[in-house]
């Protein structure tokens, strides 16, 4: 008997939901596992799709089946993920009904396989619905608090695709050629769904993929004009590739071979010149003094959910416990490394304050506050003089990645 048509895409995407939320995976490493017998690109974004909007949507998915059931199934049985990717589907892909049966009842058989059929059935006789705006979990929204809601709204879609430029004096000439959007000098934003490697520039090195919330800490170092600069935590590189196009002589430093080599690839691409160090940021002890010092630490990237929503679901109070510890050892190195007068800028990609603005008062630097005029339009600086961006903000110009970004100066 043929199987239907795109089976092999939800299965995929039904084994990248059971790794993040069975196993706590990312759904980056679960990713190649979980496709790996998907041939075609366009059906391995599918498998992608599926599971980022149920992750995306998934405490009003949970609310919507368990409206259509007189007991509820457990959070893990398989027919319920199945009735989530099948809402996913319809809801939010726009896959007829009859499509979202064919390949859904499929992976189910016997009893889940008629109880799926008559619970979809219900929700799309009904005409069910799903809000405007995700519904956090009940955790998360705790620790969002007030920003919560603008935060949620700003995760209701998956994000465009941001460019960083090589050179900021040719940002017209790729808006025109890319057919792109444009809110700061040296960045351009494109329609989410494009095939990276076939856009033009790509092979020249003329840019690269990054958010422009990651962009701003290199930014906020200005140019380098010659001087010695530390790229902490530095892999995959994109901060890298600012600095050394800003001027800098860049010491990137990673403890992941498999990500310098990334790095180390991506400075091929775009002839940019780097210095690269495989090392344990903990233990290496550097051979100079630094002008400056980019800290981009290890964080839980929270902030990173319009893209990587698993993040809404795996991290908890232990994870930014561990983080936050080593984010705080990590400064405490760091901040001894500059020389007199030199730079150091700290940035996680995180929402969570004991990451971001706690970890501030283990520096024992002089604070440089961020101004309004090394910002895009739309962002400004905290009271405090940090920077703090999240998902909800920039909303009508396609919002952005949560950062958290604070600079100091040595005595």
């Amino acid at each position: 008997m043929a199987q239907p048509q795109g089976i092999h895409a939800r299965r995929a995407a039904l084994r990248l939901l059971d790794a993040v939320l069975r196993r706590g995976e990312t759904l980056d490493i679960a990713f190649n596992g979980a496709t790996k017998d998907v041939r075609k690109f366009e059906d391995k974004a599918l498998a992608r799709a599926i599971a980022s909007e149920v992750l995306r949507w998934l405490v009003d998915l949970d609310a919507l089946i368990d409206s259509a059931t007189k007991k509820p199934l457990p959070d893990d049985a398989k027919a319920r993920t199945v009735l989530r990717m099948m809402l996913a589907q319809w809801l939010r892909l726009g896959t007829p009904p009859h499509a979202v049966v064919a390949t859904g009842l499929d992976m189910l058989a016997g009893g889940p396989r008629r109880l799926a059929h008559g619970v979809f059935s219900t929700l799309t006789g009904r005409e069910a619905s799903l809000p405007e705006v995700p519904t956090l979990p009940f955790e998360v929204a705790r620790r969002w608090a007030e920003r919560g809601p603008a935060i949620a709204a700003g995760l209701a879609v998956p994000p465009p695709l941001d460019l960083t430029l090589r050179d900021p004096a040719e940002t017209e000439q790729w808006k025109v050629q890319l057919s792109a959007d444009c809110l700061t000098p040296g960045h351009v934003r494109l329609p989410r769904g494009e095939n990276v490697e076939k856009l033009p520039g790509f092979a020249d090195g003329a840019w690269w993929v990054q958010d422009l919330a990651a962009s701003l800490p290199a930014r906020l170092l200005g140019k380098g004009e010659g001087r010695h600069v530390l790229d902490l935590c530095a892999a995959p590189g994109g901060k890298t590739l600012q600095l050394a196009a800003q001027g800098w002589q860049v010491t990137a430093l990673d403890i992941s071979k498999r990500r310098l080599d990334l790095l180390k690839e991506n400075l091929k691409r775009t002839g940019l010149k780097a210095g690269t160090i495989r090392a344990d940021a903990l233990k290496w002890e550097p051979k100079h003094r630094f002008d400056a010092i980019l800290l981009d630490a290890p964080c839980t990237a929270t902030g990173t959910a319009r893209r990587h929503p698993d993040v809404i679901h795996r991290i908890g109070a232990r994870q930014i416990e561990e983080m936050a510890e080593l984010q705080a050892a990590l400064l405490e190195r760091a901040q001894n490394w500059l020389k007199p007068g030199g730079t150091l800028v700290y940035a996680t990609c995180s929402l969570e304050k004991e990451e971001g603005e706690r970890q501030t008062e283990n520096v024992s630097l002089t604070p440089v506050p961020v101004t309004r005029e090394e910002l895009p339009a739309g962002l400004g600086p905290t009271r405090d003089g940090w920077l703090r961006t999240d998902p909800g903000m920039l909303a009508d110009e396609g919002g952005l990645d949560g950062f958290f970004i604070a600079r100091w100066r040595a005595g």
